[in-house]
């Protein structure tokens, strides 16, 4: 059908310039001016056929789009896919005609546009595939299942592969060669191609690990030392992880790094329901521990927190001591109670009775190892509050109490002496 076509277009103008011939003009005349109004006639057919694909079919499109409810029209027309597409229109017209056009006048320059308007028709594809991807990317990043799944690094790479065979399929346009030859060729120089394209491989290979593993998705806290990186993944590609710091700096990551260099993700503290926790500790002058007197004993049963405690500890010592014969006239036999043991009990009592802390999970009050600058008893408990700034407000809040109130027990923070101590010092021993 196309060959009877185009058969009758070269006798309708064989016809035309026997006509221009018998009219008068030079043969030579007869035969440029057939081109010339063919050439014409094709620039004019061309710009109708750009203006009806993008005034009036894009137009509509997008209209159409804007008033239906799906999501996939609209990421379309953002990512102008239709508008790319509609470039194909007069490159196709040019294509199919120039030859009709230029047959007995140039054949060379006939060929020489139609290889032209080959590479831009194959150029223009491949720009609407990448459109294409970017708006399918966006359509994804639309659901729910994209924030523990992002595939922006597979699209990337499918990107890479068309953009690399559309540079192929152009080059064999251009010079008349087999795509297959090319690519044969090419795969001689696979160690070369290896080491030019060593960081998109390394990314591919940590992004397809990073996904199926579930290691990090977007929005996730995670914190690299190494890296300089502690706040909110932003993005996630072939070959960089953006973090945002929580001081608003940007921190690029190379995605291998993420498989080889070790990381903390704390999406399971946020996903948790024991909540975040608390490990922290406060220093007591081991000068200050001693055993609780009588007095200190009764001062402590006021609070409400440990006054059953006392009660019921105080009975059972008693009941020990007793039991054994113990001279308790002497501290050192049999058993007695501590201000810094009645104070950790204490310690656990109030976390117990916080609201903010998670009572259902581990609440422990403990001694550590003790140091040169004293005592650390450390608390390790879950806050219910995640967000740093109400998890702060929690930990701030109970060391304010403690700290408050460790001198009812008679027990004193250790700290480093400062001037005005030595100054305090240097003045009794002068008085």
């Amino acid at each position: 059908m196309i060959d009877e076509q185009l058969r009758k277009s070269y006798e309708f103008l064989e016809n035309f310039e026997q006509w221009l011939i018998n009219s008068g003009l030079a043969p030579d005349y007869a035969q440029f001016s057939k081109v010339a109004i063919s050439l014409l006639a094709i620039a004019i057919i061309a710009i109708v056929a750009n203006y009806i694909a993008k005034k009036i079919i894009v137009v509509t499109l997008v209209r159409v789009a804007k008033r239906t409810e799906t999501l996939w029209d609209d990421f379309l027309i953002n990512h102008k896919v239709f508008h790319k597409l509609s470039h194909i229109a007069p490159a196709l017209i040019i294509q199919f005609t120039i030859a009709i056009a230029l047959y007995d006048y140039s054949p060379k320059l006939s060929h020489v546009i139609e290889t032209l308007s080959k590479v831009y028709i194959a150029i223009v594809g491949i720009l609407v595939v990448s459109s294409f991807l970017d708006a399918a990317h966006d359509m994804y990043m639309s659901m729910p299942m994209s924030k523990n799944r992002p595939i922006k690094g597979y699209v990337q790479l499918v990107k890479i592969l068309i953009y690399f065979f559309g540079g192929i399929i152009t080059i064999s346009i251009l010079f008349s060669k087999d795509p297959s030859g090319l690519l044969l060729g090419l795969g001689t120089s696979a160690a070369i191609l290896m080491l030019v394209f060593k960081d998109t491989i390394l990314g591919l290979v940590a992004s397809v690990q990073v996904s199926a593993n579930n290691m990090v998705k977007l929005g996730d806290w995670i914190e690299m030392p190494s890296r300089n990186a502690d706040g909110t993944v932003l993005e996630i590609s072939l070959n960089t992880v953006k973090v945002q710091n929580w001081d608003r700096t940007i921190t690029t990551i190379p995605t291998y790094s993420m498989v080889s260099e070790s990381f903390v993700n704390w999406r399971g503290m946020e996903e948790s329901n024991e909540g975040r926790r608390i490990k922290r500790s406060i220093f007591i002058d081991t000068k200050s521990v001693k055993f609780c007197t009588p007095e200190m004993l009764e001062k402590f049963q006021k609070v409400h927190f440990i006054k059953d405690y006392i009660a019921e500890r105080n009975a059972e010592i008693e009941a020990y001591n007793n039991a054994t014969d113990a001279d308790t006239d002497i501290l050192i036999n049999g058993r007695h109670m501590t201000n810094l043991g009645i104070f950790r009990k204490y310690m656990e009592q109030y976390l117990y009775h916080n609201s903010k802390i998670n009572s259902d999970a581990v609440t422990v009050v403990r001694y550590r190892q003790p140091t040169e600058i004293g005592m650390p008893v450390e608390i390790y408990c879950f806050s219910n509050e995640k967000s740093l700034v109400d998890y702060e407000g929690v930990i701030a809040d109970i060391f304010d109490h403690l700290l408050s109130v460790v001198s009812y027990f008679e027990l004193r923070i250790y700290q480093n002496p400062t001037g005005e101590d030595f100054q305090r010092i240097l003045s009794n021993s002068n008085n």
